[in-house]
């Protein structure tokens, strides 16, 4: 009988998929979630305290944009009442002072503000929304109320050459954290891949500034690069190991390994409507069926690196493959590693072929 899994210690809330932004490289689902079917806020209570007691620490509260949750407010209450690090993941759009000042007084310890680009018109191409003053607005008010603050900037064709821009916006908006990562293509960026991909020769440009940076910042504000291993050819590792550091749960309550495993997981993923949050973790078919290495085939399961990049991504095997147990196609060790490199080898000179980006048409479900 296999050991049980250790706890998790993170926890991804996704509260809605309702967004003010329609994000070229979007990665919820292609099918949202329906406000109307969203967790009630006593459901959400009732996550928080399964959660602490299987181990959760820290919880992201994410989307779509949590701010559309009008009862935010007691949702970091509970979250905070559970004894587990509140930190809200945002677009910035819809806060205040009076806003933030409530949510820090229920227990918010931190914000992730998301930005798209240094210039308000290229922000709003990529975001398919008007919001650059909102963000900018945003950082000062987190500011203010002696929050820390994290910029996370998705990088893609249309906003890699302006990383030095982005980096000096996170310094002028006082953040302590910058995480440049790199889009991942599910959901909607997979729609859109043709458009967001860089070349390589953006990304070793990129590179060698990201660098740079790390060595101008030391000591002054923390710089996070998430490789893009399409063009690098090195798998991503699955979440620290898919089911084994932490969980997600989306909107109607469905309990995920990661944010991306809906589309691959489909009914075989339980909810905490229906399940108790630790049987979930481990007792579940959806978070045992890629734990450990016992479900991996060649090249992985006799590769060095199984331990280090677990494998890759299993979502993105499933999207790229249809079989979640196939090696990574973005690892060069792949035998479906032609795919992705043909990709990135079809990219144009971005200077010669301007991103064309397909926007969902509805973002705030009812």
């Amino acid at each position: 009988m296999a050991a049980p899994p250790d706890p998790p210690w993170a926890l991804l809330a996704e509260l809605t998929h309702g967004c003010p932004l329609r994000c070229a490289y979007c990665s919820n689902p292609l099918e949202l979630t329906a406000r109307a079917a969203e967790l009630t806020t006593d459901q959400w209570a009732d996550v928080f305290a399964q959660a602490a007691g299987l181990g959760v620490v820290q919880t992201h509260l994410s989307g779509g944009e949590p701010l559309l949750r009008r009862d935010l407010v007691d949702i970091v209450a509970a979250a905070d009442g559970a004894g587990i690090h509140t930190q809200l993941v945002t677009s910035g759009v819809g806060l205040h002072e009076e806003r933030l000042a409530r949510l820090v007084g229920a227990g918010l310890r931190s914000v992730q503000l998301s930005v798209q680009h240094t210039d308000p018109e290229a922000a709003e191409r990529i975001a398919g929304a008007r919001a650059f003053t909102a963000k900018e607005r945003a950082a000062r008010i987190i500011g203010e109320a002696g929050l820390p603050l994290g910029l996370n900037a998705v990088l893609h064709r249309a906003n890699l050459d302006a990383l030095d821009g982005l980096v000096e916006l996170a310094l002028s908006w006082g953040a302590d954290r910058i995480e440049l990562a790199h889009a991942q293509f599910y959901g909607w960026a997979l729609r859109n891949r043709d458009a967001l991909l860089p070349d390589r020769a953006q990304v070793a440009r990129a590179r060698t500034r990201v660098e740079r940076w790390r060595e101008r910042l030391a000591g002054r504000m923390e710089l996070v690069w998430v490789a893009p291993d399409y063009v690098d050819g090195v798998a991503k590792p699955c979440m620290g190991g898919w089911g084994a550091l932490s969980l997600t749960v989306a909107p109607d309550g469905t309990v995920l390994p990661c944010p991306a495993a809906a589309d691959l997981l489909g009914a075989a993923a339980a909810r905490v409507t229906e399940h108790e949050l630790a049987w979930i973790w481990r007792e579940s078919d959806a978070f045992n069926r890629h734990r450990g290495e016992a479900w991996m085939r060649d090249p992985c399961r006799s590769c060095e690196l199984r331990t280090v990049d677990f494998g890759g991504c299993r979502c993105q095997a499933y999207a790229l493959t249809g079989d979640a147990t196939r090696t990574d196609p973005a690892c060069h060790r792949s035998p479906d590693h032609g795919v992705v490199r043909a990709l990135v080898d079809d990219v144009r000179d971005p200077a010669k072929a301007p991103p064309r980006y397909a926007y969902r048409t509805h973002t705030a479900l009812p």
